[in-house]
């Protein structure tokens, strides 16, 4: 047992300063004050600082990417003690471009690897194309029979995708969808967006045409162009959940793209944030030769929501939103994204000047003062 005391809790909505009584791996009472006689438990000071949940990144490439020049041009795999300083407590992998030399297999290894280390894993299953790589024999079996698979990737509108016809899409959305259903999940279908000229026009097929429901569809990469993005707002108020990448794929800034979003009337439940982490990225020179190769960052989904409470304005328990409660609800993930009893004990705590300082994961403390206390098995 533990109680976290003087903690500035948003749910993410401010509840004000509250005890957190935490049992294993679960929070079982937000008061005023907690006070337990007669039972052992510890007890850690919060300092009144600001706590939400753990952050959620729902597209992060755990066992690397890139490839695009080569073999050596391939990233590593993320450390554990990566994800926690940035406060990802919730991370989904997946594979990008490359289905042959990465393998599904291995990223069902990574998940199970880091959810042993000490912070909750999930995966997709499938790539950017259709003829779609899976832990079993089809879509459907590995949502059935994989507790960790939440849904299947695959690419549109992209040269490196297999240019998939919406009735293509259908037929996978329906084996995440029945599959989901059969295995417990929401399932869902999260679709790399690439720069060519038809866009998410395959998605609004999919809705209009074959009506199919929206919030099965999860379009990301959504800011990589400016015309892009501005249909991907006609598809957030439709009722889709669109998801802007921080670490790599944008025509801007991504915390500028939501405040254009809120002014084009998009409510920011319908916003997410993901990192695109690890992605290979190249190193230009100033005359745009190539000199090297760079991972894309994990911790920039953060520093924009810093960015838009601290440059845009937008109120703290808004702009956590889109790292936390919205990735779990488009996720289907019922345990996550919230600071309430019953929820998983997945903490990050920060100053007054929204840096982050402290990380708790499933109940147990990961960083203290910005001092990373646990590390992965190979660190």
């Amino acid at each position: 047992m533990l109680i976290i005391k003087n903690a500035n809790v948003y749910d993410p909505d401010p509840v004000g300063i509250r005890d957190i009584l935490i049992v294993d791996e679960k929070i079982i009472s937000i008061e005023e004050k907690i006070k337990l006689s007669g039972v052992d438990h510890k007890v850690w000071d919060a300092q009144g600082k600001t706590i939400t949940s753990g952050l959620i990144d729902q597209h992060i490439h755990t066992i690397g990417a890139g490839g695009k020049h080569g073999f050596s041009s391939m990233t590593p795999e993320i450390m554990l003690s990566q994800l926690i300083a940035c406060g990802s407590t919730t991370v989904v992998g997946l594979l990008g471009t490359d289905g042959t030399t990465r393998s599904v297999k291995t990223l069902y290894g990574k998940t199970k690897a880091l959810d042993k280390e000490g912070i909750t894993s999930y995966m997709f299953t499938g790539y950017y194309g259709l003829e779609t790589t899976c832990l079993m024999n089809s879509i459907q079996e590995d949502m059935i029979f994989f507790d960790k698979v939440l849904g299947c990737k695959v690419a549109i509108c992209d040269i490196r995708s297999s240019y998939p016809t919406a009735l293509e899409l259908v037929r996978i959305l329906k084996q995440v969808r029945v599959g989901g259903m059969i295995g417990g999940k929401k399932g869902i279908l999260h679709i790399h967006l690439g720069n060519l000229a038809d866009k998410m026009d395959l998605l609004f097929e999919l809705v209009n045409k074959y009506e199919f429901p929206i919030a099965h569809i999860s379009p990301t990469h959504v800011g990589r162009t400016k015309d892009l993005f501005y249909q991907a707002i006609e598809f957030g108020k439709m009722g889709g959940m669109i998801d802007i990448t921080t670490g790599a794929s944008k025509y801007t800034e991504p915390y500028k793209a939501v405040l254009t979003a809120f002014d084009k009337g998009l409510s920011v439940d319908q916003i997410t944030f993901s990192s695109d982490g690890n992605a290979g990225l190249e190193k230009l020179d100033g005359n745009k030769n190539l000199i090297g190769f760079r991972r894309a960052p994990i911790d920039r989904n953060l520093g924009e929501v810093q960015d838009l409470v601290n440059t845009g304005g937008v109120p703290f328990e808004k702009a956590i939103k889109i790292i936390t409660c919205n990735p779990a609800r488009n996720l289907g993930l019922k345990h996550k994204g919230y600071l309430r009893p019953g929820y998983d004990a997945d903490l990050c705590l920060f100053d007054d000047q929204l840096k982050l300082t402290d990380v708790f994961a499933r109940g147990k403390i990961m960083m203290e003062n910005n001092e990373i206390l646990v590390n992965g098995s190979f660190e």
